[in-house]
């Protein structure tokens, strides 16, 4: 089966943009999604000559909000530029997304990570609220509450992916590897499905 290795940060709008369409290609293709939460913002950027929002010029912050907005437009997504819970602590939701991966499986991970970018981008929502990730847990059809008190078994997974984006000279998110083939940005899916469409849909 094809496989599709897709590092993310639970807070960044553009993973959001681009997550409704890398699911909808992945079942087109027949490939598999290995979701890998990562700590960017204090692991990634720092090794790979990232800064994190408010550290980066006004002329370029400016533009992102341009983009987000263009592309929210075209992709359809509702998307405030300015959400009330960002930016975050991420790392207990990322550390929950893990659990699940390790816990259930792939499939209900990528599922609670595309509740989590939504509840931060369309909802208003503090993914950094325990309650809060029960509760978008439990919305996902997973025990909200058994997988929050199990956030340590995430821990180890979490920090592996780390790591691992680190190795394979990631630098942004989302971040996307198909037959060793980086792809930075949701504006490169288009790229990603042509890939996906060289090997086939088996």
């Amino acid at each position: 089966m094809k496989t599709i290795t897709y590092y993310f940060s639970p807070q960044s709008p553009w993973a959001y943009l681009g997550h409704d369409q890398l699911m909808a290609m992945a079942e087109k293709y027949q490939a598999e999604v290995l979701p890998r939460p990562c700590a960017f913002g204090t692991q990634v950027f720092p090794v790979s000559g990232g800064l994190p929002l408010k550290q980066r010029p006004a002329q370029r912050q400016e533009y992102r909000l341009v983009e987000l907005k263009r592309w929210s437009e075209f992709r359809g997504l509702p998307l405030n530029v300015h959400p009330q819970h960002f930016p975050i602590d991420e790392t207990i939701a990322a550390r929950m997304i893990a659990a699940t991966i390790k816990q259930e499986d792939k499939a209900p991970a990528l599922a609670l990570t595309g509740a989590l970018f939504r509840a931060i981008w369309a909802q208003e929502r503090n993914i950094a609220d325990a309650d809060t990730l029960i509760e978008i847990g439990n919305q996902c059809g997973l025990d909200g509450a058994q997988l929050y008190a199990n956030l340590d078994s995430g821990s180890q997974l979490f920090e592996q992916y780390t790591q691992e984006a680190i190795a394979s000279r990631v630098f942004g998110a989302p971040w996307y590897v198909y037959e060793g083939e980086p792809f930075w940005g949701q504006d490169r899916l288009d790229f990603l499905e042509r890939a996906l469409a060289r090997t086939g849909n088996t």
